[in-house]
């Protein structure tokens, strides 16, 4: 078990997790080598059974920082199940930085499907390799990139881009002066549409998690077995919170770009509205990702009894815990 998970029962509030991701969300911290990251780790090792003493002291402070991703202190460039240090692009601290560019490319109002097409299927490839990067590992720590996994990323890329992309290809095949219409395929129907894709991204990405199920443990880290119903309960609530950010992040803008539209001020410049919608979506965009991220806590609790009864035989404890990945 990483030491990372050593700490991880004290249950915290929606607003404690909040403040910690937004602590780990740093991006200073990509600056940071393979070599410092795995020194943190070896630090943290060291430090553990005094940990609550010494997280006052600044390298163990920064050293969790790096290292920690738990109830107690999330990780950023270490997997939790594996140990091993993440690609730089694909720690949460780049999450950010590396998809507002696309997320804003995405919503631009594309006159033709070509750049709309390239635009969402960078995002959503993106968003796969996230997801994928920060699954559960504990059913396979041993497999880089199995082949299923490799079928289930490109579908995620592809099935989702062509989602994303419905709104888009409405209104170009099917032209109307309607402000009704408009206002529908521009404007409402993108924001449940790309929070679905985004969840479906998900799902699909991390589906050998409903297919083989992931390690469940006990107070003291010992793993019980390995559960589908837990893996499943990982998915779903990791698909929710990515659609809680992508979908907010698209009704905001909307909505306050609909506003403005009524005001003197653009009515006599409207060539100032399309910054507005930009500098909108990249601040929307900032908020919610450690909003999102703190939805549930990474470290997931289950009852045994909403467990298989294998898993239930097998333990006298009441809640058992698993990676909920991110």
């Amino acid at each position: 078990m990483e030491v990372n998970w050593s700490r991880w029962r004290r249950e915290q509030p929606f607003f404690h997790r909040l403040l910690q991701w937004l602590d780990i969300l740093d991006p200073t911290t990509l600056l940071a080598s393979n070599k410092e990251i795995e020194n943190a780790q070896i630090l943290l090792q060291g430090s553990l059974p005094n940990l609550k003493e010494t997280v006052k002291n600044e390298k163990i402070k920064q050293a969790l920082k790096l290292s920690l991703v738990s109830k107690v202190y999330q990780k950023s460039s270490v997997h939790p199940d594996t140990g091993d240090v993440l690609p730089t692009i694909f720690r949460a601290s780049a999450f950010t930085p590396l998809a507002v560019p696309l997320v804003v490319a995405m919503l631009l109002p594309h006159k033709g499907m070509k750049p709309a097409l390239f635009w969402q299927f960078l995002f959503q490839s993106y968003s796969a390799g996230f997801n994928l990067a920060n699954r559960n590992k504990t059913t396979s720590k041993d497999v880089k990139i199995p082949l299923q996994q490799g079928f289930l990323l490109l579908g995620a890329a592809t099935y989702t881009t062509c989602l994303g992309v419905f709104p888009q290809f409405v209104m170009n095949r099917y032209t109307s002066n309607s402000p009704t219409v408009h206002t529908v395929f521009r404007k409402i129907l993108p924001v449940p549409v790309l929070a679905i894709a985004c969840a479906l991204n998900v799902a699909i990405v991390r589906g050998i998690e409903f297919d083989k199920g992931v390690e469940v443990v006990d107070e003291s880290g010992n793993v019980v077995g390995v559960s589908q119903l837990a893996g499943t309960k990982a998915i779903k609530e990791t698909a929710f919170s990515r659609a809680v950010l992508v979908g907010t992040t698209v009704a905001v803008p909307n909505l306050l770009v609909s506003y403005l539209q009524r005001t003197d001020f653009i009515r006599r410049f409207p060539l100032a509205l399309a910054p507005f919608r930009h500098i909108m979506t990249t601040i929307a965009f900032g908020l919610m990702v450690p909003i999102s991220f703190s939805l549930y806590p990474q470290t997931g609790k289950i009852k045994v009894s909403n467990l298989e009864p294998l898993i239930q035989s097998a333990t006298t404890e009441d809640c058992l815990y698993y990676n909920r990945g991110l």
